[in-house]
């Protein structure tokens, strides 16, 4: 199902300081259904090299989603880093694991 789905349009925002908002977009691309969601989601730079750790992950819930639907989803993640030590949308990459149903 992992190839059928794709992670856009990451925003990051800080809700208070150790307290980030991701909201990001959750694109099906089959002709398929596919039913509620659980995954893992890492981000990292367009710039890390293999073996570097992610700036954040978190774990998020994503609602059933028609054939080549988007939903955008938001999720609150605690970390250590502020908003502006983040790089810019534009250098973001994800990588996610689903986790429900497996």
């Amino acid at each position: 199902m992992a190839k059928f789905i794709e992670l856009v349009g990451f925003r990051v925002n800080e809700k208070s300081p150790g307290h980030l908002q991701v909201q990001f977009g959750v694109v099906n691309h089959s002709e398929a259904d596919i039913g509620d969601l659980k995954m893992e989601v890492s981000l990292s730079t367009t710039a890390a090299k293999p073996g570097d750790p992610p700036l954040l992950t978190f774990s998020t819930k994503v609602p059933a989603l028609g054939p080549s639907e988007l939903k955008q989803v938001t999720a609150e993640v605690p970390s250590k880093l502020r908003v502006y030590e983040l790089p810019d949308w534009q250098f973001i990459k994800a990588d996610f694991q689903i986790t429900e149903p497996q």
